[in-house]
């Protein structure tokens, strides 16, 4: 299967929701240090963005920080879920739409938010993703993406085998999954983006940006727009 369509085809809406249901406690406590590190970056006033934001998990904890939140993803049923996971939160949007062509205005967002290595899982070069985000964000806004940190990779790939063995995923590929990248008999393929990347893409597209590592499992890119 293409990694492309991944998430929209094959793991999406309840799916994808019982990736997070089965995690251990290692990963859960990566889930909650990832949304309280991006809720210490948004105020009261802010409009938000979500790139990917699925079923809407982390959606659903930005909503009361901000004035409104917007959250999009390329996979319809996941949308679905979200709406009936957001019902009753009078402040947010959902749109199907690639986080590649983003249909909103320069400048709309004050906060532009892409977790859990979105930044590879959308398999789509990742100086356009970012130009494009920073595009919609207003001056003075942030720009937030986040990766795996190196320190992570154990307790991930556990995490990824639980996924494999409930069928979420393909089986894992064991002798081609290594050094931050995991790889299924089915074609599926997660990478990393760690700071030297993140570096890189800071230098070539002339941004200012802050690297920070997160409770030893993520690596987050915030740029100042």
């Amino acid at each position: 299967m293409n990694t492309d369509s991944y998430y929209s085809d094959r793991l999406a809406a309840e799916k994808l929701k019982r990736c997070y249901e089965i995690a251990t406690p290692r990963v859960r406590q990566y889930f909650e240090a990832e949304i309280k590190h991006v809720l210490s970056r948004i105020t009261k006033n802010d409009i938000v963005l979500e790139l990917g934001c699925g079923f809407g998990r982390v959606l659903k904890r930005l909503c009361p920080a901000a004035l409104a939140a917007v959250g999009i993803d390329i996979a319809g049923p996941s949308l679905e879920l979200a709406e009936k996971l957001l019902r009753g939160v009078p402040n947010y949007r959902l749109c199907l739409m690639n986080a590649a062509d983003l249909e909103f205005p320069d400048g709309f967002f004050d906060v532009v938010v892409c977790v859990q290595n979105g930044i590879s899982a959308f398999h789509m070069d990742t100086g356009e993703l970012i130009k494009e985000a920073v595009r919609v964000t207003a001056k003075g806004g942030s720009v937030l993406f986040s990766s795996y940190s190196d320190k992570f990779w154990s307790d991930r790939l556990e995490w990824f085998y639980l996924q494999s063995e409930e069928g979420l995923i393909g089986d894992i590929d064991s002798a081609k999954t290594g050094n931050g990248v995991i790889v299924c008999r089915d074609g599926f393929r997660a990478t990393t983006v760690g700071p030297e990347k993140f570096g890189r893409i800071e230098a070539e597209l002339g941004l200012k940006a802050v690297i920070t590592e997160v409770d030893e499992s993520s690596v987050f890119m915030e740029i100042t727009v």
